[in-house]
């Protein structure tokens, strides 16, 4: 704003004052509205085993197909097949991506009873899972947002599970409208971790998922919310959408999505599941969340009057593109790679190819086309979840600086003038480095309804992609021995996240055991079933992991069950808790701590006429004998209990309560913020060093 002074001012000057005040308004409101950003966490599950980002990208990057038949619990595929698509009710391909265990769902985690978890639409249940783990691949205990504006954006295509039971009016118990409603697949997210930002189901079809990124980056910029949660999900629980597009002759007969080939025969149906974490960009160096890529900008808008009501609208598609890159403030040869919507079909990929090379050919150097591919091409057409995976896609291969191939391309379409593009598919594993300009790529999503949406990423700023609880967020651990922090609901599902930690640390050699132990302590849900190893070295821990994965045993591991929650309290003892050589080790290795001693030798010295901290540096014989001095012994206890409360509460450790005897009053009288800066201790002044947190005194 404008600043002047409060003398008298002519009318015209104030309205040249107020023109500027408004021009200042709404530079601020643009810059805001194009604000970029953040993606801090990523959950999915897709065809093929793909249980978490790691899975997805040993997929993408060793080019597996996830195609495969349809599950026998599904329907009987073969019994439904002909390969006629004009026979009526009958399904030409016998073959898509499907998730396994749908039916497998942990209500108890949610606090669900077993009767509501019955009810519900699998695919609500996917996304709460799903969500969960994206939200720990954020580092953030899902319990932690309570009452915080975090909304959620999620696509859902099908109402498929409520005609599986019928429609009898007896069955009808109070949780079929609420285990089918759309609205309540985001609804009950918001509800179960008590989130009060916006919270909405979409459908725009195969679009949704980027639909819902878009509305959630929009969300976050206009201050709605502070943490967005957006995907989608799809499962396929009839053979209604097989059936229905073999008589549309829009169905590939073996599953596969054979992106931009000359044998594209239709496109391949798949389940899915992808959600993902956003928060705004400043927001997110602010609190110092890894940072996976950067959403720059994001459009979405309809085909309007086509030739068709399913057809494809190329202007349409280009104009979208377009609006992103406005939106993202850059020119279309700044984008590197496109993740298409490529679903495989002789008149939608056409289209979309000549789209992407009108919107985003202009100013490319020669020999330097536009790489384009589909993920399509390996696990399907997951639908609602489609655009999801693509981010996921275009993330994880600027994490590992690789595009992985796009499958099933042995000849170009004939219907695309490639040598009228400057675009190229690619079809082998191919670098991607980070380089002097930032990698930037396009992700589209196309629905069936006409609904368009594009989405420009952009790799993390430099330095910001380090993993969630690195080092230094712990105040510099002692390397001697690291707790290895593991919780459960249950004692199968400890057993099994100990064997896939023991399995992740094996294929992992240059993990940082320090920033693994920090990440399971800080960034985990405390569930009742507890484990923790104490380990020197990368075998020492997976040795015990392993054995809590078997059911066995191993010294450096133990076990048991918490009631949750618990409150802290921290106890401070008096005088007979000293030993010879305490804080010697905490003191050389771990800063906070050694910061809380010499704040407290400064305070205590001109008591004391001693200096605490030489007494404690001192060797053992030296110490021995000052302790068996009252005046030495309870300034230096008093010292010893405050630097560990100090350095617990760095660590993220808070005390509900504390409590203390002799010196150790003093001590919690510190921590608990009734002697702040300055307190009374034996009649003379004593200086804690640090403010504190209010915290009830026992």
């Amino acid at each position: 704003m404008v600043e002047h002074s409060g003398a008298e001012i002519s009318p015209m000057k104030r309205a040249l004052l107020a023109i500027e005040d408004l021009r200042e308004k709404l530079r601020s409101e643009r810059e805001a509205a194009r604000e970029p950003i953040a993606i801090i966490g990523l959950g999915c599950r897709y065809p093929g085993g793909v249980s978490s980002p790691d899975d997805l990208w040993s997929l993408l990057a060793e080019g597996r197909d996830a195609i495969g038949p349809v599950p026998r619990e599904r329907w009987d595929a073969e019994a439904l097949y002909d390969p006629d698509p004009d026979v009526p009710g009958k399904s030409i391909s016998r073959c898509g991506g499907f998730l396994r265990d749908i039916d497998r769902f942990d209500a108890g985690l949610f606090g669900i009873t077993p009767r509501e978890a019955a009810w519900m639409d699998p695919q609500h249940r996917l996304l709460l899972e799903t969500t969960w783990e994206a939200l720990e691949h954020a580092g953030i205990p899902p319990s932690m947002l309570r009452n915080q504006a975090a909304g959620v954006f999620v696509g859902l295509m099908y109402h498929e599970y409520e005609t599986l039971y019928g429609r009898s009016y007896e069955a009808l118990d109070g949780y079929v409208a609420t285990g089918s409603a759309a609205s309540v697949a985001s609804g009950r997210i918001s509800y179960l971790l008590g989130l009060k930002g916006p919270s909405l189901t979409l459908d725009t079809a195969c679009s949704s998922s980027l639909v819902a990124v878009h509305l959630a980056a929009q969300s976050l910029r206009a201050g709605e919310c502070e943490l967005a949660i957006a995907g989608g999900v799809t499962l396929m629980l009839t053979p209604a959408l097989f059936v229905e597009f073999s008589r549309l002759r829009g169905l590939a007969p073996d599953g596969r999505c054979k992106s931009f080939d000359a044998a594209a025969d239709g496109t391949g149906w798949s389940e899915g599941c992808g959600v993902i974490v956003l928060k705004r960009l400043a927001r997110a160096i602010e609190d110092g969340d890894r940072i996976l890529a950067v959403v720059r900008g994001s459009a979405v808008n309809q085909d309007g009057r086509s030739s068709g009501l399913t057809t494809p609208n190329g202007p349409s598609q280009e104009a979208v593109i377009r609006r992103a890159l406005d939106a993202a403030c850059l020119p279309a040869a700044a984008v590197q790679y496109v993740e298409t919507h490529g679903t495989g079909t002789q008149l939608g990929d056409p289209i979309e190819a000549i789209a992407l090379g009108e919107a985003l050919g202009a100013g490319r150097e020669p020999g330097s086309p536009l790489l384009i591919g589909s993920v399509k091409s390996n696990i399907g057409h997951t639908q609602a979840a489609a655009g999801a995976a693509g981010i996921l896609k275009v993330v994880l291969a600027m994490r590992h600086e690789m595009l992985p191939a796009s499958l099933h391309l042995h000849h170009p379409s004939p219907h695309i003038p490639w040598e009228d593009l400057p675009l190229e598919v690619v079809t082998g594993p191919t670098p991607w480095p980070r380089g002097v300009e930032p990698r930037i790529a396009g992700v589209s999503s196309f629905g069936i309804g006409g609904t368009n949406a594009h989405v420009i990423l952009e790799e993390p700023p430099a330095g910001a992609a380090t993993p969630a609880g690195a080092t230094g967020a712990v105040g510099g651990t002692a390397r001697a021995c690291l707790p290895l922090l593991l919780a459960g609901r249950s004692a199968p599902v400890l057993r099994a996240q100990a064997g896939r930690l023991a399995a992740h640390l094996e294929s992992h050699p240059g993990l940082d055991l320090t920033d693994v132990a920090s990440t399971l302590a800080f960034h985990r849900t405390r569930l009742a079933h507890r484990a923790g190893v104490v380990a020197h070295d990368r075998d020492q821990a997976r040795a015990a992991l392993q054995a809590l994965a078997d059911e066995g045993a191993d010294e450096s591991l133990v076990t048991g069950i918490a009631d949750v929650p618990r409150r802290i309290v921290f106890v401070f003892p008096g005088q007979g808790s000293q030993w010879p050589g305490m804080a010697s080790v905490l003191s050389r290795e771990v800063p906070v701590f050694r910061e809380a001693l010499e704040a407290c030798d400064a305070a205590l010295q001109p008591l004391t006429e001693r200096s605490i901290l030489e007494i404690l540096d001192a060797g053992l014989d030296e110490q021995q004998r000052a302790f068996e001095r009252v005046d030495l012994v309870q300034p230096a206890l008093l010292a010893m209990s405050y630097a560990l409360a100090r350095t617990w509460q760095a660590w993220g450790v808070r005390p509900a309560a504390v409590i203390g005897q002799s010196q150790g009053e003093v001590a919690a009288a510190c921590i608990a913020g009734a002697l702040s800066e300055v307190g009374q201790y034996g009649g003379q002044c004593f200086t804690a060093g640090h403010p504190v947190p209010s915290v009830a005194i026992a």
